[in-house]
């Protein structure tokens, strides 16, 4: 341990070491890596190897990782569906913080508590970790859905809510220090976050385009402007009190309109997942273990609360907005943990002589359940939503009048062919089908490549592969094949594979039509046509058959009346 405590460079190479390690076996027991690299913050700190010493080296590494992440998230987010869901976003995330207060105060003073801790831990218990949503999200594929929109739009008004709960604690803490108060600190950060979007509207409309034009002649250069555009907006961010979540966010922003966008998080997505490793062995080394044993019947009692609470609450108030109870639950389990900012909300209070030591326990023990379980949850969402749909049948209403635009509109209608993932091989088969003149219906969960689909001259629903309601209700009747080209979620954070679900599914709603799916491995092929699939498309293995073809003598086939599809890499036909 001397040695380590002597060199940084030492230190990060253990606990990389420790992160591989505890990660694999993790993989083993087919645990999400999220609990497994949380284990190690925890193992390396103070409460039991007392590994990290450098805490400042890795809480920089860390942040930077969080400007990553949600830089990345901000350059795929479409304005459209941005305003669109701005009412559902800015109404849950309220409600949710509201229901989450007002109730967690009184099971608090229900165990005992006096009035000024349970006030700090029931606006403790209304935070949820944007960081970790984000990342299951988007290794599940599902940052792109509805719900995963959704969800996505609430959790920065939690943040915005975290942000003003802040200002208010440094506003005490200035008054009781200096005799004076903050009240204008809420004023500057407003004028700030409106300043700061005023920024990058005005760098999209005059900047954006053609200076990404410019760095895309170098392409190391382009990648190392988008890592610097999202850690200066970070900063300033950060710097004017709205936090390094907003101006990563808003930084993405900036360049979502660029034609490079793709490429860009194509290039950053390797050091987002490689800095977010020491997000979460920063927030696991934090919490200390001997805090935790004072108060386990209520933070279980509390943790109960935040794993139910928050998504009932949030699917009664979009099924009150006119979503279905799926979107709603989806979206929903994404509020089922508290954050790493509640922790730094109570040892604010606990810094104040507000709250006492213990509350902090209590809160650190309630994120250490919930963040676990919602992991589980979030990873598992489609399984423990067939398992609770008989349950939640109340909170869908008739019609759904928040989505008739996506879903339903083409149930009487006949097709010969049904694809599900409208991404770039989707849309290719579907594009050379309608060429033909076979009539092709599109199926995809998220709004941008249904709407893209349609902009392209052909019928699309937005929905779920794994929802079983949904397929019973799609035209499959008169269908002779149901083809799935959706992506393969990659084994490690989460793993869940659609296809196989979906074939389970089809055959269930009674198509007795083939199916094809897609493969890129060999055992995967095999496994699939065991499981029902009647073909088995092989992308890159069909595409060099083709290329000998062609290069044997072949005759390309003329494709010139197919429109230009833009896809994440480059444009094809």
């Amino acid at each position: 341990m001397d040695l380590i405590a002597q060199s940084t460079f030492g230190e990060v190479s253990i606990l990389l070491v420790m992160a591989a390690v505890i990660g694999f076996f993790g993989l083993l027991l087919r645990q999400p890596l999220i609990v497994s690299f949380i284990a190690v913050g925890l193992i390396a700190g103070p409460s039991v190897l007392d590994v990290v010493q450098s805490s400042e080296q890795i809480h920089l590494l860390s942040e930077l990782g969080i400007a990553v992440l949600l830089f990345l998230v901000g350059i795929k987010l479409d304005v459209k569906l941005i305003r669109s869901l701005g009412a559902v976003s800015l109404l849950t995330g309220l409600g949710q913080v509201a229901f989450t207060s007002v109730f967690g105060y009184l099971i608090c003073l229900l165990l005992g508590l006096g009035h000024v801790t349970s006030l700090y831990i029931a606006v403790a218990l209304t935070f949820s970790s944007t960081i970790i949503i984000v990342k299951l999200l988007s290794d599940k594929r599902e940052i792109d859905s509805l719900h995963g929109q959704i969800a996505l739009g609430f959790l920065i008004v939690q943040d915005l809510v975290v942000v003003l709960a802040m200002i208010v604690l440094s506003a005490i803490g200035i008054g009781s220090e200096a005799g004076g108060h903050g009240g204008g600190s809420v004023l500057a950060v407003l004028t700030s976050g409106i300043a700061l979007v005023a920024l990058v509207v005005l760098f999209v409309r005059y900047v954006a385009n053609p200076l990404t034009e410019q760095l895309a002649r170098a392409p190391e250069l382009l990648v190392i402007f988008a890592i610097a555009q999202a850690a200066i907006f970070a900063a300033i961010s950060d710097f004017t009190g709205l936090g390094k979540e907003v101006g990563g966010l808003l930084a993405g922003i900036s360049l979502a309109s660029t034609p490079y966008r793709e490429t860009i998080a194509a290039r950053l997505a390797p050091l987002r997942d490689f800095l977010l490793l020491f997000f979460f062995i920063a927030l696991g080394s934090t919490l200390d273990l001997s805090l935790l044993g004072a108060h386990v019947l209520g933070a279980i009692l509390l943790s109960l609360f935040v794993l139910i609470g928050n998504p009932l609450i949030v699917l009664a108030i979009m099924s009150a907005m006119g979503y279905r109870k799926r979107t709603g639950f989806l979206a929903g389990l994404t509020v089922a943990q508290i954050s790493e900012f509640s922790l730094i909300f109570v040892a604010m209070g606990v810094s104040l002589g507000h709250v006492q030591e213990d509350a902090l326990g209590l809160v650190t023990l309630v994120g250490l359940v919930t963040i676990a379980m919602s992991t589980y949850m979030i990873t598992y969402s489609h399984k423990l939503y067939a398992a609770c749909e008989p349950l939640i049948g109340i909170f869908e209403r008739k019609g759904t009048p928040r989505e008739p635009s996506e879903t339903g509109t083409h149930s009487q209608h006949s097709y010969a062919i049904i694809i599900f993932g409208l991404g770039r091989f989707g849309t290719a088969i579907g594009l050379r089908l309608k060429k033909h003149g076979i009539a092709v219906l599109g199926v995809d969960f998220n709004p941008y490549a249904v709407r893209r689909w349609r902009d392209l001259g052909m019928d699309a629903e937005f929905g779920d592969a794994t929802d079983p309601e949904f397929i019973a209700e799609l035209p499959m009747q008169r269908a002779g094949w149901v083809v799935s080209t959706i992506p393969i979620h990659p084994r490690g954070l989460s793993y869940e594979d659609s296809r196989r679900t979906l074939l389970q599914l089809v055959r269930a709603a009674g198509f007795q039509g083939r199916i094809a799916t897609t493969s890129h491995a060999t055992q995967d092929t095999q496994d699939l046509l065991q499981a029902g699939a009647d073909t088995v498309f092989e992308p890159f293995q069909d595409a060099a058959d083709r290329a000998v073809d062609l290069l044997r003598g072949g005759e390309k086939e003329s494709r010139t009346d197919i429109p230009v599809i833009e896809t994440e890499d480059k444009s094809v036909p």
